[in-house]
Order: C-alpha cells, then structure tokens, then sequence
C-alpha cells in the first residue's frame, strides 16, 4: 500500500499506539489501514448418487487443476450464502448448503478456507466462466494427482472418511507452505 485510502496522502509502515504489530498507517489523517485474512469458501456438493462435483480451473492460480466449488467471500453474504453462490458460478449448481466440514488457515496466503458439505437439488450442472470442465465423480474417481490446492484435498479426504464411517465431523488444518 502506498497511499491513504480515506485522504490520498502517502503512507507509512510502523506500529500504532495501543498495537503491536507494523501496519500502513497515514501521518497526515491518522487511518490505520489493516491487512487482514481472506476468507475462501466452498462445499463439497453431492448427488442423489454420493457423486462428488469436482470443477477444473479455468483461472489462476492451478489453472487446469481439479477443485471444488469455491472462491472469496462477498460482503454482505454468510458463509453458507457464499459457498451456494460459489457453487453456482463454478458449476452451475443450486446446492443445499450442510453441516460445517473444515476450516484451514492457509497462511501463506494469508487466507481462511472454511468448507461444507452439500447436496445438489437438481443433477443439470455445467462450466461457469471460472472453470473448464465440470463432473459428477464417484470416490475411486477422484483425479487425486490433479487437484489444485491441498486445503481442497484435506476437505475431501475427511468428507470421504465420514461419509464411509457415517458421521459428520469438522476439522482444522494449518498450513504455512506453498504447493509445488
């Protein structure tokens, strides 16, 4: 950040009063300007099958890599609001948004993933402008090699171990590295 969002002057790094932690902050109006965690949120949506929807990416980053239906939250949206819009604008897919599934701190990307399970109300799904292709998979289906984000992989792999055990639990995961 070089310039005041509120007046326009430039802004300087330092810690304000009252803080500890180096933030953007104007000299000639005071606005402490903070940079904090973005939330990504998805679901896991499943057919009447068990089927799992999967979408390949048709953006960066892990462009042509497989992942589930998710993206950045809006304002003014709940969590659940913002993974059945994502899942809509990915697949084209009206889901019931479920229970919590996981949350993971990807802090690298200074980014919070929070994941649902969910159930599509209608089978018609197809490629939103932010993917090329999208599928219903069974489990043995899944393309595991190609999957775009490990935060993705950990949701699904937890999905698949409670679905086989017959609970629904939710999970935490960390994680502070970069994909190669």
């Amino acid at each position: 950040m070089n310039y005041c969002s509120n007046c326009g002057a430039g802004v300087v790094v330092r810690i304000p009063d009252g803080e500890h932690l180096p933030r953007h902050v104007c000299p000639v109006c005071g606005t402490v300007h903070y940079e904090n965690p973005k939330l990504v949120v998805g679901c896991v949506p499943v057919d009447e099958q068990g089927r799992i929807l999967v979408c390949k990416r048709a953006i960066e980053p892990r462009y042509g890599f497989w992942t589930l239906p998710a993206g950045f939250m809006e304002n003014n949206e709940t969590l659940q609001q913002a993974a059945a819009r994502e899942a809509y604008e990915e697949a084209l897919a009206d889901v019931e948004i479920g229970s919590l599934l996981a949350v993971v701190h990807v802090l690298h990307a200074q980014q919070v993933h929070v994941f649902f399970r969910a159930r599509l109300r209608s089978p018609n799904i197809g490629a939103g402008p932010e993917s090329l292709d999208v599928k219903l998979v069974e489990q043995a289906e899944i393309p595991w090699s190609d999957m775009a984000f490990a935060s993705v992989e950990f949701a699904l792999k937890h999905f698949l171990e409670d679905r086989s055990a017959g609970k629904e639990g939710y999970y935490f995961a960390e994680f502070d590295r970069r994909r190669s």
